[in-house]
This record gives structure tokens, C-alpha cells and sequence, in this order.
């Protein structure tokens, strides 16, 4: 077995064990609130420990990045060691309103490259898995994304951020993509936005204010399945700046070509 996959393998134990606790905090956590409209519970820490914990055991020498406590949450330099990306509960308030639309992030970056994707989503119990060179897969079937060819067909997904006042071209944006696409979703999770692209579900994804943990898995999981993953404008992209474009590959050059006009068209 390749040393990708190796790392694919635990990082999909990982996953599980992170999901079980998960299963063990429903309706026991305490929220903090990060900030009015972004919260965190016990679970997400206790999560994120599991995942650590056991990736650690497993590869002393590795690095660990994490949205809560306990991780870095900087980018690895170039002489790095391979780095986990970690968000232990992507869409933190539909976990804590017993919504299903959450799941466990787990992405590693080996000098300087994105090159493993995992992404559980424990209210379905569907592992989306990736590694470079070896393509996307959702339990046993490989994924590829959609061939849908233009945006009036497209079932399209976005991100918000957790709190919109100040961030009236987000909602134009909205507004727009209402119109222009066959239909725009907001499912509060960027990693399964990312999955459900490669999954070929949603035909493109596309939001302003994503971190590294939320796309790290999912970046991975769309090149495997045949997708492609840009700026916001089509330019190379950056997991480590906010904006974020991704698609099934036919409809990226129109969705770009809309970004970089700068403002929603009627």
C-alpha cells in the first residue's frame, strides 16, 4: 500500500472516532458563542482531541492544524512536516440544532500540497475519501462530478459568513445566482458543499469567507473527481485566503467569467 493511502486509511479511522464522539455529546454539549453567530460546543473540542490524539499515535512526526484549541492555526512553512487540516464539526450550529447537515473535516497537506481529503458525514453515514493520484470515493463507488454544461442547469451551492450585517454583496450575490442558476443551496457546511460537488450533487460551490479547515478535505476530493478548484475569479487558488470557486469543470469558465466582472449582473 502507497504512503498516500496509508494516510488516506487513518485518516478515515480518524473520521469514525471523531463521529462517535459526536454521537456520545448530542444534546449534552455546552455552546460558547466564538462570536454572536458562530458557535462552538464541548463536542467540537472533544472532537478535534480525538482526531489529534489519534493521528499523533499514528504519525508522531506529522503536524496538526485545527480551527479549536490545541492546534496550530497558521501556515506550515516550506520545510514542514506533512500537516493534518482539521475541522472536527463542519456546521457547528446545525449539530447544535440537531440539523444533519454537518460532518468531520480531515485534510493533509504534504510540502505545500493539498494531497489527502476526508469528509464523514455522520447524519448519513457517507465517507467521502480522496487522495492525489488516486481519485474520490464515496464508500466503494469512485465519484466524478457532474457534466452539467451551463448555469441555467445548475444546482449550485454557498457559504455565508456567520454573520452577514456588512456583507451586502454576499446577498447579491444570492440574489443573482437565484436567478441565473436552476437552483442555489446553503447547507451551513463548506465541506460537504465540497463533497457533494465532487459526489456531482451540486454542480458548483462558490463562497468569500472560507478557512483553511473548511476546504482543506474537499479541495482534494473535487480534482480527484474530475472537478476543478480556483479563486473566486478563476485565478490559481490559495486554501489559505477566503474566496473559493469550485465546479464540475464545463460551467467554471462562465462562473468565473461572472466573478470577474466584480459585481452580480441584473
Amino acid at each position: 500500500m502507497s504512503l498516500l493511502l496509508q494516510y488516506l486509511d487513518a485518516g478515515k479511522q480518524a473520521a469514525l472516532l471523531a463521529a462517535d464522539v459526536l454521537e456520545s455529546w448530542r444534546r449534552k454539549f455546552q455552546v460558547t458563542e466564538k462570536g454572536r453567530f458562530d458557535l462552538v460546543t464541548d463536542a467540537d473540542v472533544a472532537s478535534q482531541r480525538a482526531i489529534q490524539a489519534y493521528l499523533s499515535s499514528q504519525f508522531p512526526d506529522h503536524a496538526f492544524l485545527g480551527e479549536e484549541e490545541g492546534a496550530g492555526k497558521t501556515r506550515p512553512g516550506p520545510d514542514a512536516p506533512p500537516t493534518w487540516i482539521v475541522d472536527p464539526i463542519d456546521g457547528s450550529t446545525n449539530y447544535v440544532h440537531d440539523c444533519p447537515f454537518y460532518c468531520i473535516s480531515i485534510g493533509l497537506q504534504i510540502a505545500g500540497e493539498l494531497a489527502v481529503g476526508v469528509i464523514y458525514e455522520p447524519s448519513r453515514k457517507e465517507m467521502f475519501a480522496a487522495a492525489t493520484g488516486h481519485g474520490a470515493w464515496l464508500g466503494g463507488e469512485r465519484l466524478q462530478t457532474s457534466d452539467t454544461p451551463t448555469l441555467d442547469r445548475a444546482l449550485l451551492s454557498t457559504g455565508f459568513p456567520p454573520d452577514l450585517r456588512g456583507a451586502e454583496q454576499t446577498l447579491e450575490w444570492w440574489r443573482h445566482f437565484s436567478y441565473k442558476a436552476q437552483a442555489l443551496r446553503r447547507t451551513g457546511s463548506t465541506a460537504l458543499n465540497l463533497a457533494y460537488v465532487a459526489a456531482g450533487r451540486f454542480d458548483g460551490y462558490y463562497a468569500f469567507d472560507n478557512h483553511v479547515w473548511d476546504v482543506a478535505a474537499g479541495v482534494v476530493l473535487v480534482r480527484e473527481a474530475g472537478g476543478v478548484v480556483t479563486d473566486i475569479d478563476g485565478t490559481t487558488y490559495d486554501p489559505y485566503t477566503p474566496d473559493a470557486l469550485a465546479t464540475n469543470g464545463p460551467l467554471h469558465p462562465a462562473l468565473a467569467e461572472v466573478f470577474q466582472a466584480g459585481t452580480p449582473s441584473a
